[in-house]
């Protein structure tokens, strides 16, 4: 799979990434350091834990990231997630929804990258 194929199958922005990146092998670089990254399982890990602080950190690297590299769909429910945690200090079953689809958001993109040619 190509890295614009890529793009188009998780819900991302190719051309806004290549704007500002300029080269597929830069933004391949870019998108390993994502599947690399361990902001997702600190987010899962932290919200277990019922640490919320911690939980809302994850989210909020985990949304900047995604919005650095134009991935659209997992920027949007990493969003929502860190909206929903923020300034919250105790544990609730209201967040278990959102994180549902940043979970499914977060795996098609590590497919999608793993994919990429």
């Amino acid at each position: 799979m190509t890295v614009q194929e890529a793009y188009e199958k998780m819900g991302g922005d190719y051309e806004d990434c290549m704007s500002r990146l300029r080269t597929d092998d830069r933004i391949k670089r870019f998108l390993q350091r994502v599947a690399d990254d361990q902001s997702f399982n600190n987010l899962c890990e932290n919200l277990k834990a019922h640490n919320m602080e911690e939980a809302f950190r994850a989210a909020h690297t985990l949304k900047g990231v995604s919005s650095n590299l134009s991935i659209t769909r997992l920027c949007k429910s990493a969003t929502a997630i860190t909206e929903v945690l923020r300034g919250k200090t105790e544990y609730s079953a209201e967040f278990e929804p959102y994180l549902a689809v940043v979970k499914q958001d977060y795996e098609l993109t590590i497919e999608c990258i793993k994919s990429i040619d």
